[in-house]
């Protein structure tokens, strides 16, 4: 993992904490939440105020996760807000920590001016004993406040002004003003810079998450389903069809029929072509460095070279990518790709427009996990968890690959791949279901049923 953290691939963006007072306010955060402390001096965290370092002095890499349910956070700083979240459980929670973030900026600004925010993405559901009770999580509601209780306070505060207020008689009520000046001195002037962070939900529709060992719920769709890493026998009854990854015709369908995903080649702005191509590459690197090949570079020409020599050992996934892009490029004969050919999920992309785009492109991700830049992109645990049993020549081109192409411009790779920034994922229900007759065609459309 060395070669990831010395170029930013992995453990970056996290934010720095190494002032005394910080650390300070930190420490108070975490006793109030977990009640524990931690002796380290400095550290980093990431966007839910979890830290690696924190987590190993503990021997508890869940400390602000208990369950793996209700994520807890500390906000020190706002910029947190860029951060990534590590070990997320579930694929909505980033999401929710950076909207609720952004939505309230300036108070928690002049809040963790002073001490830090400390709170809960509160779920109601307190354990999920089996996958079933993962259907019971709908709705997230964000619960926060100093530890100083800055935001209980001018809540009480507010109620106390307004009393004063609508009262008749309150100008003669001693106690009341006592109060008022008592819980004033702690929070400022509520009426003319307001604290109350309010207590946001969010609706948690279609998302992905780790417990079971990787399920996705697609709950929202008109055709819902559930699909799980592990085998669906093991996932027990579930309210939904269920599917697991092996499964690749019945997954096939199941995008096909909910319109989530759209050829790469025929997308709309992006050079499909050229994201083949580069998907070729991979899947040749993988299959070279796995047969122990000598490989002499990894530029354009090198790799040629290298296709060459493999020849008639170049993997299915490879072959029928080269065909594609051979029509793209001159026409020709329609290169039949069927839903059970290695190939065919390397060939989609999730729709543009949809708001669940990052969830479709992970699965997508899981389903053709040659495509290296995707999976990093869309799954870094999954990434990580592949990348420690990879060959050291095929670490070495990943990480270059990585450093040169994505991290350089993550946001143009992200848009060049995947399209603008999607819709808004929070809605208040689900979407109207689709029609029950779906055209299937082209190559993308022979799903064997």
């Amino acid at each position: 993992m060395k070669r990831l953290i010395s170029r930013g691939l992995m453990f970056g963006n996290l934010i720095r904490v190494d002032s005394p007072a910080l650390v300070e306010r930190y420490n108070r955060a975490l006793e109030r939440l977990s009640g524990k402390r931690t002796a380290l001096p400095e550290f980093h965290v990431d966007i839910s105020g979890y830290s690696y370092e924190i987590g190993e002095e503990l021997g508890d890499h869940f400390y602000l996760n208990p369950g793996g349910v209700n994520r807890q956070f500390i906000i020190l700083d706002t910029r947190q807000k860029t951060a990534p979240l590590l070990n997320a459980q579930f694929s909505t929670s980033r999401e929710i920590l950076r909207q609720f973030i952004e939505e309230n900026e300036a108070k928690l600004f002049a809040l963790t001016a002073h001490d830090a925010v400390a709170g809960e993405l509160d779920n109601s559901v307190f354990e999920v004993s089996s996958p079933a009770r993962l259907f019971d999580i709908r709705k997230i509601t964000v619960v926060a406040d100093t530890t100083q209780a800055h935001v209980a306070n001018a809540r009480k505060l507010a109620e106390k002004i307004e009393r004063f207020q609508g009262e008749e008689d309150a100008w003669f009520d001693d106690v009341l003003i006592a109060e008022m000046i008592e819980l004033a001195k702690k929070t400022g002037d509520v009426t003319r810079n307001p604290i109350d962070l309010g207590r946001p939900t969010y609706e948690q529709g279609n998302f992905w998450t780790a417990l079971f060992g990787g399920i996705y719920v697609f709950r929202d769709e008109g055709r819902p389903a559930a699909i799980s890493v592990k085998p669906r026998g093991e996932l027990g009854e579930l309210p939904v069809e269920t599917y697991d990854l092996t499964m690749r015709n019945a997954i096939a369908t199941f995008l096909e029929v909910n319109e989530l995903v759209e050829p790469v080649i025929k997308a709309r702005g992006v050079d499909g072509a050229a994201i083949l191509r580069q998907k070729m590459d991979f899947i040749l690197v993988d299959a070279a460095t796995s047969e122990g090949l000598k490989i002499d570079g990894f530029d354009p020409r090198s790799l040629h070279r290298l296709a060459q020599r493999m020849a008639g050992h170049l993997p299915e996934e490879f072959r029928k990518l080269g065909e594609l892009v051979r029509w793209a490029l001159n026409g020709g004969k329609w290169p039949r790709i069927a839903s059970d050919n290695p190939a065919y999920f390397y060939t989609l992309r999730a729709r543009a427009d949809h708001p669940d785009r990052d969830l479709i492109n992970q699965l997508l991700s899981e389903l053709a996990p040659l495509d290296i830049r995707q999976l990093f992109i869309t799954h870094k645990p999954a990434f990580y968890a592949a990348y420690r049993d990879w060959p050291d020549a095929k670490k070495d081109f990943v990480v270059e690959f990585l450093a040169r192409d994505y991290a350089a411009n993550k946001a143009g790779a992200r848009e060049a791949l995947f399209g603008g920034p999607p819709p808004s994922p929070w809605r208040t229900g689900p979407r109207p279901p689709k029609d029950d007759i779906v055209d299937l065609v082209g190559p993308w459309g022979a799903v064997r049923r």
